[in-house]
């Protein structure tokens, strides 16, 4: 079987366009709220989306106590909160896990595939420098949450 081999461009609007091309946030929030509002906003571009999960962040994170709407804790397709009492567990797994990464190293990571009506991979290279920038500001943004005493909601 001849498999056309797609490496995601982020410039390509049609690649933007696929199922696969996945964006996420993180908001700061207060549970406590009686109305749903958000304190800041973290955009999670398509690359950092895959790298979170390619490098086992969010299944690392997923020993924290996440609450979802499906159970599942932190997920792709779902909405998960984070109480704030949790944050600093979140902090260490952050740094464990930049420690893991090569910087120097980048790496490809199959998104998904299909058969018909040709048979495709899709691919992302990860630049692990544009990765470890963002989990620089990842680990800001939670730490600005904490000294708020908000909570964290994330939408992958």
């Amino acid at each position: 079987m001849e498999i056309t081999h797609l490496f995601i461009d982020d410039a390509n609007p049609e690649h933007r366009a696929l199922s696969i091309y996945r964006t996420g946030a993180i908001n700061r929030v207060c549970l406590n709220d009686n109305e749903y509002r958000t304190y800041g906003t973290l955009e999670i571009s398509a690359h950092n989306h895959t790298a979170l999960f390619h490098f086992d962040i969010v299944e690392s994170l997923n020993e924290l106590p996440f609450v979802s709407e499906t159970g599942h804790g932190l997920d792709s397709w779902d909405e998960a909160f984070l109480h704030h009492s949790q944050l600093e567990k979140m902090l260490s797994i952050l740094a464990k896990a930049e420690q893991k990464i090569d910087s120097q190293k980048k790496e490809k990571t199959l998104l998904g595939w299909h058969d018909t009506p040709i048979a495709a991979a899709y691919w992302r290279t990860i630049d692990p420098k544009e990765f470890l920038t963002f989990l620089n500001k990842l680990k800001t943004f939670v730490s600005e949450t904490i000294e708020k005493d908000y909570d964290l909601e994330f939408i992958l």
